[in-house]
């Protein structure tokens, strides 16, 4: 006798599942538009969370360029 594996463990649970929403595909819906608003979440903030690095590195380089550009107006005292 073999013992059943992983993948006949899952498809028994996702089955399973499926069967318990047939009796209200209402349930099923929302499960469904859940783990598409995170999908979007997730891809929403990655670019995001990119923009903000890039606005952060151009704001150090534009605040590096403007104490250059202070640093060479000095006028010497005479």
């Amino acid at each position: 006798m073999m013992n059943p594996g992983i993948s006949d463990e899952i498809g028994k649970t996702t089955r399973s599942f499926f069967d318990a929403m047939k009796d209200s595909p209402a349930l099923l819906v929302m499960a469904i538009a859940n783990l598409a608003l995170i999908g979007f979440m997730y891809f929403a903030l990655s670019a995001a969370a990119e923009f903000r690095t890039e606005l952060v590195k151009q704001s150090f380089e534009f605040q590096n360029k403007s104490a250059d550009l202070l640093s060479r107006c000095v006028i010497p005292k005479s």
